[in-house]
C-alpha cells in the first residue's frame, strides 16, 4: 500500500524561482485527506485511480479519526477520514459546521491469535468480550480455550475503531484492562498474530493472517449480516468536510460514490453502499 505526498509541482516550483513566491501562506497544493487508518487503504486505492483519471494529486496520510476530524475542523486538510461519527464534544468545541460523507460500511471483528482460535475459542458473547477487556476474565480457559493468560489489544485513544468498540461492549474505555496499545488496524494485527494469546478488534479489511475473527453471539462479521443487522458492532465508514464540499474535494467525493468507486471499497474489503 502506497502513500503518496503530491510534491512534484513543489519541487519544479522551487527549482524555477529560487523557493521563493510558490505557495501562498496556508495554500495547499491538490487534495490532502487525513485521519482513520480503517479509512485508508480505501482512500488510497481510490486515491490512485482518482489521480489517474483526472490528473488530480492526492496527500495523503493516517492518525486516526479524531485527527481527521479536528484536522478538518481548523480547516488545515480538505477531508478527514473517520470511521465513528463526530463527537457533540468536538461540535462543541468547533461548532456544528460538520458535512458527513458516507462511502460504505464496515464491521469492528473481534480477533484471536491464531493459535487460540485452534483451540477452540471461535465464538464469544458480548458479555465475555466485556468482562475480558475488564479484567473480570482473565485465562482463555474461562472462555473454553487453552489454560493461558489473556492479553488485551487495544487501539491508541482517539481510534474511531476503538470508540465503536468500546461504545458496542458498553465499556469506558479509561476503565478497561489493557495489556497492550497499538497504534492503527495493521500494528493491532501485528500484535495479535505475533502473540498465542491475545484478543483484540479490527476493520473487517484487516482480519486474518494470524489474527482471526471469531463470531460475536453466534453471528459471524460477514457482510451480509453486517447489512442485515445481525452483527452487533458495526458502523459507517466517511469523509467529513468543513461545510460543503466544493472543487477538488467535491469529484473526489462523486468518484468514491460512483460504481467505479463503490467497486473500490468492495475490493478493500469493505461493504459498498448498494
Amino acid at each position: 500500500m502506497k502513500y503518496k505526498i503530491a510534491l512534484t509541482a513543489l519541487i519544479i516550483c522551487l527549482i524555477a524561482l529560487g523557493g521563493a513566491g510558490c505557495l501562498d501562506s496556508g495554500e495547499r497544493e491538490g487534495l490532502t485527506i487525513e485521519g482513520s487508518s480503517t479509512v485508508l487503504p480505501v482512500t488510497d486505492a481510490a486515491a490512485e485511480a482518482f489521480e489517474d483519471k483526472y490528473g488530480i494529486s492526492v496527500s495523503l496520510s493516517g492518525g486516526g479519526s479524531s485527527h481527521g476530524i479536528t484536522s478538518v475542523a481548523e480547516e488545515r486538510i480538505d477531508l478527514g477520514m473517520a470511521s465513528r461519527l463526530v463527537s457533540q464534544d468536538e461540535i462543541d468545541r468547533y461548532g456544528d459546521n460538520f458535512e458527513k460523507h458516507v462511502i460504505g460500511y464496515d464491521g469492528v471483528a473481534i480477533v484471536v491469535s491464531e493459535e487460540i482460535y485452534n483451540e477452540g475459542v471461535q465464538d464469544l458473547t458480548v458479555d465475555e468480550v466485556r468482562d475480558i477487556y475488564s479484567g473480570e476474565i482473565q485465562n482463555w480457559e474461562e472462555v473454553g480455550g487453552p489454560d493461558r493468560e489473556i492479553l488485551t489489544v487495544s487501539r491508541e485513544e482517539g481510534s474511531g475503531t476503538g470508540s465503536v468498540f468500546y461504545s458496542s461492549i458498553e465499556i469506558d474505555r479509561a476503565d478497561a484492562s489493557l495489556d497492550q496499545v497499538s497504534d492503527g488496524n495493521a500494528m493491532v494485527k501485528q500484535s495479535v498474530a505475533n502473540s498465542d494469546k491475545a484478543i483484540g478488534f479490527l476493520g473487517l479489511g484487516y482480519v486474518g493472517d494470524g489474527a482471526e475473527s471469531v463470531a460475536i453471539d453466534g453471528v459471524e462479521p460477514t457482510s451480509d449480516n453486517i447489512l442485515a443487522g445481525e452483527y452487533p458492532i458495526d458502523r459507517s465508514l466517511q469523509y467529513y468536510s468543513w461545510g460543503p464540499v466544493d472543487g477538488e474535494a467535491e469529484k473526489f467525493i462523486e468518484f468514491i460514490l460512483s460504481e467505479e468507486g463503490q467497486e473500490i471499497v468492495e475490493n478493500e474489503g469493505y461493504i459498498p453502499l448498494q
